[in-house]
């Protein structure tokens, strides 16, 4: 059984939530990436998350939903290092930062309108480019 990941002083991943398996890595190594399993895969059960407001859930769901196997487990691999501990590591980071992210709720939008002077600008320099352009054509011709 894993350790718990905390995200907050009041939401966190608890370790029955987490398997970890290691598995052989892809790319580089020699001999290396064939006889050790160093990448991790990391599944995280995200109803199991503690702390965990609706929205919070919410968001996190929207974040995660390309990242879940048939189970609607999250899927989080590292293979950055060499190390496994290390790996490892990464995979909980990556985990924290995912359902940190979900607790930040997004800033309202507020609608605004261009002002008369910049829009008054835009128009001003829209007829100057016209203008020149106009002005390129053979000498008397006008459509």
């Amino acid at each position: 059984m894993s350790e718990a990941i905390v995200v907050t002083d009041t939401v966190r991943v608890p370790g029955r939530a987490l398997t970890v398996r290691a598995v052989r890595a892809s790319g580089p190594g020699g001999q290396n990436v064939n006889k050790v399993a160093t990448k991790i895969d990391l599944r995280v059960d995200l109803d199991a998350i503690e702390g965990l407001t609706d929205a919070a859930r919410a968001r996190l769901d929207v974040l995660t939903r390309h990242r879940l196997d048939a189970t609607g487990r999250l899927v989080v691999t590292s293979q950055a290092s060499r190390n496994q501990a290390r790996n490892v590591e990464d995979a909980r980071d990556k985990v924290r930062g995912l359902v940190a992210a979900a607790l930040v709720r997004p800033r309202m939008r507020i609608a605004t309108r261009v002002s008369a002077g910049a829009q008054a600008r835009r128009l001003d320099v829209k007829r100057r480019r016209a203008a020149l352009k106009r002005a390129r054509g053979r000498p008397g011709f006008e459509d």
